[in-house]
């Protein structure tokens, strides 16, 4: 079982990630745009920024972690129940969810980057 205290770790070696809020719920923001937020209480879940053939490819997967609901149709990104997602699937979702809201100025010289 994951918390956002788990989310917020697994962001925690991006560079300028911000806790801050989005929706009202607890977000975590490079450059002022949202990439992870936690869903209310009543709603449940994590939603993480990916595209659309990511969420697809982990939608088809059958993981009980992932799913979606008719108000993320058509949008980039994924539902995930912190209670079901392995650990290192959440630290990879957050990691590509930053990559993907970063500015370029920041994803230049980042481990993994290639150089």
């Amino acid at each position: 079982m994951h918390t956002w205290e788990d989310v917020v770790a697994a962001a925690s070696g991006l560079p300028e990630v911000a806790e801050s809020t989005w929706y009202r719920t607890p977000a975590l923001k490079v450059a002022g745009k949202g990439f992870v937020r936690l869903r209310s209480d009543a709603d449940g879940g994590l939603v993480v920024c990916c595209g659309l053939d990511e969420k697809e490819a982990l939608l088809s997967s059958g993981d009980r972690a992932f799913y979606t609901t008719p108000h993320y149709d058509g949008y980039g990104a994924i539902l995930v129940d912190l209670d079901a997602v392995d650990h290192d699937q959440l630290v990879e979702l957050v990691t590509e969810a930053w990559c993907r809201t970063a500015p370029k100025r920041l994803l230049a010289g980042r481990p993994g980057d290639g150089d």
